[in-house]
């Protein structure tokens, strides 16, 4: 594959917001979850799918039906094969979003798809053979930051995604930010203020003793003229 060629080969909607419950059924189950993932990378026919996941293209053609009535799959495209109009499936959006949840339901459902629990089952077999890149991080940061910083780890996903395709091994990617209970520091007590350094008292100058004042010389009386 061309490194030119797009990922998956067909237009799509960057985001959908998925709050309806129909929707958050059909992605609740792992076998319309790995259909999903399979169609980021090409349109498929429901024959390709269920030989990429060998199961029976009976049991794969109701599955993608389902997200299809769920508004998360449509056909992007026809091929006349045969007398056959075959259908080639694709995603509404690159990114689903899970949005808000409100009733208890919805939110049980939505448990389901906890994509960082699904990676820990994957993930174990790359652990035992000790071939797991991972990192977890905890930090502080107020709520902006969390928007602006998961728009870019959501960029770095979508790029990811269309990395041309090629080798023989399939690689996961998965990221989660979330609220936590580790303990954080207390804020540091602030500095105190320097204490101005006091001015050292002027030394008492010793009062200057006035000199004497030297009294005028008497002048001398002229002797009377004999």
């Amino acid at each position: 594959m061309s490194s030119n060629e797009r990922i998956p080969d067909y237009d799509l909607d960057e985001m959908l917001v998925v709050t309806a419950p129909a929707q958050l059924r059909a992605l609740a189950d792992p076998l319309r979850a790995t259909l999903l993932e399979l169609l980021l990378e090409r349109a498929a026919t429901v024959s390709e799918l269920a030989r990429a996941v060998d199961r029976p293209k009976s049991s794969v053609a109701y599955h993608v039906n389902a997200l299809v009535d769920a508004g998360l799959l449509r056909v992007v495209r026809t091929r006349r094969v045969r007398a056959i109009d075959e259908r080639y499936y694709g995603r509404v959006a690159r990114t689903l979003y899970i949005g808000a949840l409100t009733r208890p339901e919805d939110k049980r459902v939505a448990t389901a798809v906890n994509g960082l629990a699904e990676a820990v089952a994957e993930s174990a077999a790359a652990h035992a053979a000790d071939d797991l890149r991972c990192t977890l991080v905890h930090a502080r940061i107020p709520v902006e930051e969390v928007r602006a910083f998961w728009a870019e780890v959501q960029a770095l996903a979508r790029r990811f995604a269309q990395i041309p395709r090629s080798g023989d091994q399939v690689y996961g990617f998965v990221a989660g930010l979330y609220p936590t209970n580790a303990p954080t520091l207390p804020e540091p007590e602030p500095k105190p203020e320097p204490e101005a350094e006091a001015k050292p008292e002027p030394r008492p100058q010793p009062e200057a003793k006035a000199e004497p004042r030297a009294e005028p010389e008497a002048k001398a009386e002229p002797e009377p003229a004999g």
